[in-house]
């Protein structure tokens, strides 16, 4: 056989193990970023570019992978003409519905204490919360949902994906089977559904960063049931019952977010509804399975 038939060969049975080899290498990816964030989270002014610069690599890894891989000469979910105004409007979204989840909390008593924090810790969490919003939208609605969704259809997709990315944060210092349900129907279905709606991965990408950059850099509170405290521009302390202030696990776990987080949620799966964008499982799918 020819070298060049051979190669072609070696890329098809490549392409057939798709799914493990994105999920591994992603993976592998979202590790060596939390890794090197780690690293330089203590010194601010290296850890805003050094997080921005991490993102833009996990973009850069995806796109390679879905050509190399996939064999797909493009990537429409990572389409550039889109990137602006998806971005735009995710983080509008994102720190919008934050900023309104904890005046919901503070008109009802939760906030114990507020203080000053750090511009430099402000400016860190930035570039940290670019590179880890990044590399989940990547691994979990790039990879796991839109494959998934190939075989199972939307519906099924959502729901698993959905759960295995409240799963991820069980291993948290302070994780509760509540809260990781919680972040799981909050930022799992949110994001998800923001994919589906624009099939463009800027959105959920500028929705999650701005959600988690709210969270920990500018209000300061205690990011996914993480035991270490966030540096950001204020230090805000929450007191009271778990289902307003979301206990240890933070406010993602209060009941006021999954009311927060309903409205754009519905109204996202409705648009996507409207646009034909609910896919079903396919009968070439189903013979092929």
């Amino acid at each position: 056989m020819p070298p060049q038939a051979e190669t072609s060969t070696a890329r098809r049975r490549l392409r057939a193990f798709r799914f493990p080899v994105l999920l591994i290498a992603l993976f592998g990816v979202m590790a060596a970023i939390a890794g090197v964030n780690q690293l330089v989270s203590p010194v601010p002014i290296i850890a805003l570019p050094v997080g921005i610069g991490l993102a833009i690599a996990a973009v850069a890894c995806y796109r390679w992978l879905c050509r190399t891989v996939e064999l797909r000469p493009s990537v429409p979910e990572l389409e550039k003409a889109d990137r602006r105004s998806h971005l735009r409007r995710g983080a509008l979204l994102g720190s919008g519905l934050f900023t309104a989840l904890m005046l919901l909390i503070a008109m009802f008593g939760g906030w114990e204490d507020v203080s000053w924090g750090s511009f430099g810790g402000f400016l860190g969490t930035a570039g940290m919360m670019a590179s880890v919003a990044v590399v989940e939208e990547l691994l979990f609605r790039g990879v796991l949902f839109r494959i998934m969704e190939e075989r199972t259809g939307t519906v099924i997709a959502l729901v698993v994906s959905t759960l295995l990315f409240g799963a991820t944060h069980l291993v948290n210092v302070n994780a509760t089977l509540w809260g990781t349900l919680s972040i799981a129907l909050t930022g799992g279905v949110m994001t998800t559904a923001a994919y589906v709606a624009t099939r463009s991965l800027w959105l959920p990408i500028g929705l999650h960063f701005a959600w988690n950059f709210t969270h920990a850099g500018i209000f300061g509170v205690m990011l996914s049931g993480s035991d270490v405290a966030p540096h950001g521009l204020l230090n805000v302390t929450l007191s009271g019952p778990s289902a307003l202030t979301g206990g240890t696990f933070g406010p993602e776990a209060s009941l006021l977010a999954l009311l927060v987080c309903l409205v754009p949620t519905v109204l996202l799966l409705r648009r996507a509804v409207r646009a034909g964008q609910i896919r079903r499982r396919s009968y070439r799918t189903k013979l092929s399975a």
